[in-house]
């Protein structure tokens, strides 16, 4: 009997086309038909999805592209439909037990977490962040802040949930946005800029005034012994994390590489110690501020503010452009940011920006966000 290269002989007669032949010796008949069925359906499915995310990237090129050149964005600049979704039938349990274990899925690479920060900034660095609530408060409202409650501030929603830790790191780190424009941040959505090094001397410059203030603390009078010698081992640890994240090479490709790197999974626990990372986020919503002025918005709700936190600060402007409000957000992350956060999936730029209000909404009325807001209060009151 001849038969097509496409085509394999199964058992009990059964042919089935394009199957792996270890496979369809595992399949029933019955199995082999629910298989090409589902088959039949995803493989259009899988070719529509990825011409879809194809697009969605030559058009950021586009507008990018647009922007260097300064001109304006236009409706012809974006998809104006969601991502497809699949909706054939789905594969039957005991039929993807055999598929995944003839062709194991690959692993994803998990998310880093705070654990991971923790660990490996004591092992890189010798360093244990401190955690101190009202520290984290009295430094936002001190000489060189904002003066901005911390609710009108970048991860506002989550600190105002009164995580004492970082809640809002939890969160962000499976932000992935897309934009690169963020570099001369500190803290990129308080993750990935703080442990890569930053494309222009504004931040190295705030990481020696970070270190040259730690030893300022420790030469105050009245400081007890323990306390100063704490704080002048904290500034030694920052000037070496800061020619860690220098020693890698001026590019944003590069930056992304080390900030998973156990010396750059060391520097994010910056975000986490009382002495810094309130400073880190002032710095943050400084740095959100000044982009949103430049860009002649002078003034911002908290929402917006969240909004520029979230999707990097020219994306997040973008988003709030009139062309651009009634736009997937699809747009505007990455393929994998965007389905790794449930509350970017499936909404416009103008629905993003609302959800975010409501869950900060909600958020700003929890006990620890109540506790917090006081603590602030009383701080800058005194």
């Amino acid at each position: 009997m001849v038969v097509a290269a496409a085509w394999l002989l199964m058992p009990g007669g059964a042919w089935a086309q394009g199957i792996p032949r270890d496979l369809a010796d595992k399949l029933t008949p019955a199995q082999l038909t629910a298989y090409e069925a589902y088959r039949a359906a995803r493989d259009p499915f899988e070719r529509q999805f990825k011409i879809y995310w194809q697009r969605v990237e030559a058009k950021r090129d586009a507008r990018k592209a647009k922007r260097l050149l300064g001109q304006e964005y236009d409706a012809e600049d974006y998809i104006a439909v969601q991502p497809p979704k699949y909706a054939g039938p789905e594969l039957p349990p005991e039929i993807a037990k055999i598929v995944a274990e003839v062709k194991p899925p690959v692993p994803e690479r998990p998310l880093a977490t705070v654990a991971d920060f923790l660990a490996n900034a004591k092992e890189q660095y010798g360093f244990v962040p401190t955690p101190t609530h009202r520290a984290r408060v009295q430094t936002q409202v001190c000489p060189g802040g904002t003066g901005r409650r911390p609710d009108q501030g970048p991860g506002g929603a989550h600190l105002r949930a009164g995580d004492r830790w970082s809640g809002h790191l939890r969160h962000a780190i499976g932000l992935q946005s897309d934009h690169q424009d963020g570099q001369a941040d500190l803290v990129r959505s308080g993750l990935r800029a703080a442990a890569a090094r930053q494309l222009d001397e504004r931040a190295g410059q705030a990481w020696e005034r970070f270190a040259r203030r730690l030893l300022a603390m420790a030469a105050t009078p009245g400081t007890p012994p323990e306390r100063a010698e704490a704080l002048k081992a904290k500034a030694a640890i920052v000037r070496r994390m800061l020619r860690a994240a220098r020693s890698i090479p001026n590019e944003w490709s590069h930056h992304v590489r080390f900030a998973g790197t156990p010396p750059g999974l060391g520097i994010h626990a910056l975000n986490l110690d009382a002495d810094v990372g309130p400073w880190l986020q002032v710095l943050k919503l400084r740095g959100l501020k000044d982009d949103a002025a430049n860009a002649g918005r002078e003034s911002l709700a908290g929402a917006e503010i969240e909004l520029m936190n979230l999707a990097g600060p020219r994306t997040g402007l973008e988003m709030m452009m009139p062309v651009a409000q009634n736009m997937p957000t699809s747009n505007f992350f990455s393929e994998g940011g965007y389905y790794r956060n449930t509350i970017v999936r499936e909404k416009t730029a103008a629905e993003l920006l609302k959800a975010l209000n409501d869950r900060m909404e909600v958020n700003v009325k929890k006990p620890g966000a109540v506790e917090f807001a006081q603590i602030f209060d009383e701080v800058a009151g005194r």
